[in-house]
């Protein structure tokens, strides 16, 4: 399954870290680039000299380890680690700082040489009444230092702006840049008070009728831990992980910056490790976006600067360790202690802690519950640079590697579709309004790959803003909607009540229902109704499967439309399997003849191989993009999409949207059900979605009248759509019935439905006429009860090409058509042929008595064919059903497996309208099977 992946919740439940998981993939992290090693710690009364920096051997490259086994995870053994002794314990907090930071041999040379300089200065002392004079040109040198110091850090902002203006925008622009990211973060630090890193305000959801569908919080158990509460080896952790030099430098590390630079020229971009400091993620985190720009870096520097000049260092450290995420909206050491490991922060091993403080670089990629091998590999690295730097000795350091780490096992997750949904859509919008760059379309696989890992990383963060930031959302789902479509989806398939290892229902449907005047989701359901605490996803916008024909119409036939085609166009049915032959010429291949309309109507897949292949898979799957199709790949571009063969698939949500575009007169708006969000404050932070115009307008109708006839007498006919208002939808059904789908629109809604299993096998009597249909159907006709009757707007002249014409859509330009023989003559002959056909199968199924009418009425129309060898073609074909009176009957030939009709092409007879319905049970249905060959339909 691909997507993207929440819990469920009951209504109204308090929705905490107790019970909603991490819902993404694994990230990979931004690896960071450490600073140098610390100094004297502030407030440190000591006579040694200022040290030089150290830096780590390992150059700071903090990716994990590629060749670390992930079975680490278990099989570490060993005890936890004591605690330090009482004399230790017992001294004051400063103290105990110093204690933090051994000096090193080099160290322990500067301070010799120092001691002969106060030896020599001695020798020179100048007599006592010099010493006023000297006492004021100290203070002199100390100020002009200061002044000089916050000249440096201004220049070096600029000189960092500058940077990127000389490689963008432009180097007289800098100055003003500078100025104006000074003005917008002035006061922000000033009007702050230790209470602003302390408060995690609540998020609130509301559904259409303004009843609270879930409080969003971190978790409950997260209690704040001042700088004395929290376990020593934790501060030392983060300081040897993330930012060697806290203790001393200004809120940004310039060495440390310079080196990043040096490293991403040398590497030419390959590297792309940060150098943001703790007293910089504070700032991020607390004071701004996620946006990745110049100008958050740039305000980014200035705030930290800032937070150091207001608060002592210890207070920094305590506000960023109770303020990081450390996954699973775990905020803070202590909710993560307790999360994870059911204790206090006080209480936490010295692994346990290393492992803790590896989550906050990347909570998605260090997630314990998803990717526990990375957190262990990372834990290994800050040991070893705890080692390194002389907070913990080689035995505390072997005991720690050697610990297994067990987690507790995930909370109950949220058990509501609504309320996962309502979630996503706000979490997407939020990155949207944070400046996160959604794409649609890649240049190959590599890209879209980095794009998905920055993508899931930013999903969570601001599914943590989304947590603690204290929105209301108000959204435009429904309650009563809600029911009906839950209802109809557990009513359609609850015969089969067989349940997977997790306790889940092997069997499983989906659903989106979207009001076509507003374009909002008012209904979703991901799956069947079930009482369990195991995690439940929700399929209806989490699980990307095959469209099959549902497709058909999105990316083949309303881009014909608008490419030379009409609904009266007709087309070529061939072989799919002839043209997957290698060097098979598409256009060149036999096939019958028949009209677009009628394709479309019978879901012929040769014809919209045909069809695709002529306007191309370029042109096609453009359609799809511009529809924010989340998951479209560079080889999604091949024939085989034309039958729906993606790569990773579609979901409800996405197909229910476009379809709704088609009903809209090819108008597409991004399916969301935020009406409107406010932010702690309450302002109004939402805005509308664009409409854009996917297809052009006549396109939209006349496709729309096309799928009319779907329902009408076409795959989905035996549905028994009756009802003053109209109705179109297409179904769909993938090789082997492993997915069953049907789309389709009222004027009102539309509603997308999905059938199948998680993990794809094969359902007997699996179709989108079905159980996907009867869905449809149980669901519209509640939805749109007692309203008044309604048409879809009708189409007006077609502009393909003309009936006049002697051209033929995909032939070349200089194949013309016998002489006066028009491309109008060739429609109506195969249209006379289609009827007459229908008729020849209507003959082989009807009594002696009957089939004499059948075939007189099938020769009349044959004879009006012009076309000599269609005419005969057709003559041979009736004469071969025969009818002599007595009802003998030649059989039709047999054909080998490739020609099979799809199972699209040869729906049942008989279609129940749902499990306990008068036509019997489902699992018992005579119905024809599928191809052999391997051909998605």
């Amino acid at each position: 399954m691909e997507g993207r992946q929440e819990g469920i919740l009951d209504d109204t439940q308090e929705l905490t870290t107790e019970n909603m998981p991490e819902n993404q993939p694994g990230d990979q992290p931004e690896a960071e680039l450490m600073g140098q090693p610390e100094k004297t710690p502030e407030n440190t009364a000591s006579n040694e000299p200022e040290q030089e920096s150290e830096v780590s051997a390992d150059g700071r490259d903090e990716t994990p380890a590629e060749n670390h086994e992930a079975s680490s995870l278990v099989s570490h053994t060993g005890t936890n680690m004591q605690n330090e002794p009482e004399d230790v314990r017992n001294q004051e907090p400063d103290e105990q700082l110093h204690q933090r930071k051994p000096r090193s041999r080099k160290s322990q040379k500067q301070e010799k040489k120092q001691q002969r300089k106060v030896k020599k200065a001695e020798k020179q002392k100048k007599p006592d009444n010099s010493k006023g004079l000297w006492k004021y040109i100290k203070i002199i040198f100390r100020s002009m230092f200061k002044v000089l110091k916050v000249t440096f850090m201004t220049l070096f902002i600029i000189c960092v702006i500058a940077l990127v203006a000389v490689l963008g925008i432009g180097a007289y622009k800098v100055y003003p840049m500078y100025l104006e990211y000074k003005t917008q973060v002035e006061g922000i630090v000033e009007a702050s008070t230790p209470d602003t890193f302390r408060l995690q305000e609540a998020s609130f959801i509301y559904d259409a009728n303004g009843e609270v569908l879930a409080k969003l919080t971190g978790d409950e158990d997260s209690s704040y831990l001042t700088y004395d509460e929290i376990p020593e080896y934790a501060v030392n952790a983060f300081i040897a992980i993330e930012d060697r030099t806290f203790w001393d430098n200004s809120g940004i590390d310039i060495k440390g910056i310079f080196r990043v630079a040096i490293n991403y020229f040398k590497t030419e971009g390959e590297e792309k490790h940060g150098a943001s400091t703790i007293t910089q993620q504070l700032a991020r985190n607390r004071f701004l976006t996620r946006e990745v720009s110049i100008e958050r870096k740039a305000k980014e520097m200035l705030i930290a600067m800032d937070l150091t000049k207001k608060y002592t260092k210890k207070q920094i450290m305590e506000f960023y360790i109770n303020d990081i995420s450390f996954a699973n909206t775990y905020y803070g050491l202590q909710a993560a202690a307790r999360g994870y490991f059911g204790v206090d922060a006080n209480d936490l091993s010295l692994s346990q802690i290393a492992y803790l403080c590896a989550i906050p670089n990347s909570p998605s990629y260090y997630n314990p519950y998803k990717h526990p091998e990375n957190a262990i590999k990372r834990r290994d690295k800050i040991l070893g640079d705890m080692k390194d730097m002389g907070f913990i000795t080689e035995k505390e350091y072997s005991q720690a590697l050697e610990e297994t780490i067990n987690v507790q096992r995930m909370k109950t997750p949220m058990r509501n579709y609504e309320t996962t949904y309502a979630i996503d859509c706000a979490i997407r919008y939020l990155m949207r309004m944070d400046g996160f760059d959604f794409k649609y379309g890649f240049q190959d696989k590599s890209e879209y790959l980095e794009y998905k890992d920055r993508y899931e990383e930013v999903y969570n963060q601001e599914r943590d803003n989304l947590y603690t930031g204290g929105y209301t959302i108000y959204t435009s789902l429904e309650p009563d909607k809600q029911r009906i479509l839950q209802e109809s989806v557990d009513s359609v398939l609850t015969f089969d009540e067989a349940v997977a290892e997790n306790g889940i229902f092997s069997l499983q449907g989906a659903a989106t229902v979207i009001d076509n005047s507003t374009n909002r989701v008012v209904a979703i359901v991901g799956g069947r109704s079930q009482d369990t605490d195991t995690y439940t996803l929700n399929r209806a916008f989490q699980s990307f499967r095959q469209p099959g024909s549902t497709i058909k119409p999105l990316i083949v036939y309303a881009p014909a439309l608008e490419n030379g085609y009409k609904s009266t166009t007709m087309v070529k049915n061939i072989k799919v399997q002839d043209a997957k032959q290698k060097d098979a010429v598409v256009k060149d291949l036999p096939g019958d003849m028949m009209t677009l309309r009628t394709a479309v109507e019978k879901s012929r897949n040769g014809v919209a191989w045909y069809v695709y292949d002529d306007i191309t898979p370029e042109l096609g799957m453009s359609y799809l993009t511009q529809m924010r199709f989340d998951n479209i790949v560079p080889d999604d571009y091949y024939p085989a999409s034309a039958l729906g063969g993606f790569t990773y698939g579609a979901t409800t949500e996405e197909m229910a949207g476009a379809y709704s575009a088609l009903a809209d007169s090819g108008r597409y708006k991004e399916p969301t059900c935020i009406v409107k969000m406010l932010d702690n404050e309450g302002n109004n932070v939402f805005e509308e979605y664009p409409v854009i115009q996917v297809y052009q307008e006549n396109t939209a109708n006349v496709m729309t009248d096309i799928l009319k006839g779907v329902i009408s007498r076409g795959t989905a006919a035996s549905m028994g759509w009756r009802s003053s208002i109209e109705a179109a939808g297409k179904t769909g059904t993938t090789n082997s019935s492993k997915d069953g789908w049907f789309c389709g629109m009222t004027p009102y809604y539309t509603i997308s439905v999905w059938v199948g299993y998680d993990q794809p096998k094969m359902l007997s009597n699996l179709y989108g006429a079905t159980y996907p249909a009867s869905i449809w159907k149980k669901t519209m006709e509640q939805l749109v009860e007692g309203l008044e009757p309604a048409s879809f707007t009708e189409p007006g002249p077609e502009t393909g090409i003309g009936d006049g014409s002697q051209y033929l859509p995909g032939r070349d330009d200089d194949e013309l058509l016998s002489d006066g023989y028009t491309v109008g003559d060739f429609r109506k002959d195969h249209a006379l042929a289609d009827a007459a056909q229908e008729l020849i199968d209507q003959m082989r199924k009807s009594g002696s008595g009957a089939k004499k009418q059948f075939k007189a009425e099938a020769q009349a129309l044959i004879n009006q064919i012009t076309g000599d060898t269609l005419r005969n073609r057709m003559t041979g074909i009736l004469n071969s059903s025969g009818s002599n009176g007595t009802g003998a009957q030649t059989p039709p030939p047999v054909l080998p497996p490739a020609e099979l009709p799809s199972q699209e092409e040869a729906p049942p007879e008989t279609v129940p309208s749902g499990p306990g319905s008068d036509t019997g049970s489902p699992g018992k249905q005579n119905v024809p099977q599928g191809p052999a060959a391997e051909i998605i339909e």
